[in-house]
C-alpha cells in the first residue's frame, strides 16, 4: 500500500539520550495520525524530524512520493511544503492577523488572496485588521493554522496546540481543527499526551513509550484491544487484575471471565470500569464516589486490591456500603503476568 507521509526506522541521540528508537509511521492522504504518550516519550522529536526541524540518525522521510529525510538526503524545512502549529502559536504580537498570516508568503502569494482564502477557511474572514492582543484564545489559533494553511501545505503537524487553552474551550477548538482537517482533506500529525484529545483527532493513534511506538491503530482498536497493559492504562482507565487463564476463560476475583486470547496460566487481565457491574451486599466496600452528571464512578475495595466501577447513572452508593462487583462485558485481552 503506498501512503502518502511515511516515515520509517527513525532513530535520535541527543548526547547519551536516546530520543527515538526506530521509530515509523504511516499516514494515509487526508487522514489524521496522533501520536500520543507521555512528556519526553519522543513524540516532539518524531514531528520536528518530519518538518526537517532536526535530522535523525537513521531513517527516511517521505511524503507525496518525495524524499525529505534520509542517509543522503535532507530538504530544508522551508521547502517541504510541510505546515507547522505550535503550541504557544507563535503569532507576532506587534502585526496584525492579515499580516501573521502573511509572514512567509510570498509577494504574489499575498496578491493572490492567500490571506483571506486562509482566514476564511478557519472562521475568520473579517479579522484581518485586529491585533492578537484583540483575540480570544480560541481565535489566536485559528489565526495560527491559518498562517500554517496559507501556503497550501501538502502536511499539517501540530505540537500540543490546545495545551494552553482552559479546558471548555479546549474541547471546542480541537473538534473544530479536526472537522476542519477532513473538511479540507488535509494529511495532519498531531502530537498529544491526552488520550481523550487522541481519540477525538485521530483515524489512526501511535502510541509512544520511550522513544518506542507500541502500538498503532484505531483509537477503538487500541482501546479494546491494547499490546501491554501500560498501552491499557495509558489509554484509560483500566482495572488490570491478576487470574489464571486457560480453556478460553480467566478465573479472577470478580468472577470468571471469557478471554479474548489463548493465554494460559498466571496473567493480568484488562477490564474497563464501564464492564464492571456493582450491586447491594458483598465483600466489596464503597470507597468514593464521583459523580460526573453523565455518569458516576466507585472505587470498590476488595480483597487488598480497588477496583474502579464506571456506571451511566447517578451513583445509587455512598462510601461504606457494601457491595459486590462482577462482569459484564466482550472478551477481555490479558498478558502474561511479567509483560508490562
Amino acid at each position: 500500500m503506498s501512503y502518502y507521509l511515511e516515515a520509517v526506522g527513525l532513530t535520535k541521540k541527543f548526547d547519551d539520550v536516546v530520543a527515538l528508537r526506530d521509530a515509523q509511521i504511516r499516514v494515509e492522504r487526508g487522514n489524521a495520525l496522533v501520536l500520543l504518550g507521555p512528556s519526553g516519550c519522543g513524540k516532539t522529536t518524531l514531528l520536528r524530524i518530519v518538518a526537517g526541524l532536526d535530522v535523525p540518525d537513521e531513517g527516511s522521510v517521505v511524503v507525496a512520493g518525495e524524499t525529505l529525510t534520509a542517509s543522503d538526503t535532507h530538504i530544508a524545512p522551508e521547502y517541504r511544503r510541510i505546515g507547522m502549529v505550535f503550541q504557544d502559536w507563535a503569532l507576532f504580537p506587534h502585526m496584525s492577523v492579515a499580516r501573521n498570516v502573511a509572514f512567509g508568503l510570498s509577494k504574489a502569494e499575498v496578491e493572490a488572496g492567500r490571506v483571506d482564502e486562509a482566514l476564511e477557511m478557519v472562521g475568520l474572514s473579517g479579522y484581518g485588521t485586529r491585533y492578537p492582543g484583540a483575540l480570544s484564545g480560541g481565535q489566536a489559533q485559528r489565526v495560527a493554522l491559518a498562517r500554517a494553511l496559507a501556503p497550501r501545505p501538502q502536511v499539517m503537524l501540530f505540537d500540543e496546540p490546545f495545551s494552553n487553552l482552559d479546558s471548555e474551550l479546549r474541547g471546542k477548538v480541537r473538534s473544530e481543527v479536526a472537522a476542519l482537517m477532513r473538511e479540507v482533506g488535509m494529511t495532519s500529525v498531531f502530537v498529544t499526551h491526552d488520550q481523550e484529545e487522541a481519540f477525538v483527532l485521530g483515524d489512526t493513534v501511535a502510541v509512544m513509550r520511550e522513544g518506542r511506538i507500541l502500538q498503532t491503530d484505531t483509537p477503538a482498536g487500541i482501546y479494546s484491544s491494547p499490546v501491554s497493559s501500560w498501552v491499557a492504562s495509558f489509554v484509560g482507565e483500566a482495572n488490570i487484575v491478576p487470574g489464571d487463564a486457560g480453556g478460553g476463560s480467566i478465573a479472577t476475583a470478580v468472577g470468571s471471565l471469557p478471554a479474548a486470547n489463548g493465554l494460559r496460566g498466571s496473567c493480568s487481565a484488562v477490564i474497563r470500569p464501564e464492564h464492571l457491574l456493582v450491586s447491594s451486599g458483598g465483600d466489596g466496600t464503597i470507597s468514593s464516589v464521583e459523580f460526573y452528571g453523565h455518569d458516576s464512578t466507585y472505587r470498590v475495595a476488595l480483597n487488598d486490591a480497588t477496583y474502579t466501577v464506571r456506571v451511566a447513572s447517578a451513583p445509587n452508593f455512598q462510601p461504606g456500603d457494601m457491595v459486590s462487583i462482577s462482569y459484564a462485558g466482550p472478551a477481555v485481552v490479558a498478558f502474561p503476568e511479567t509483560q508490562s
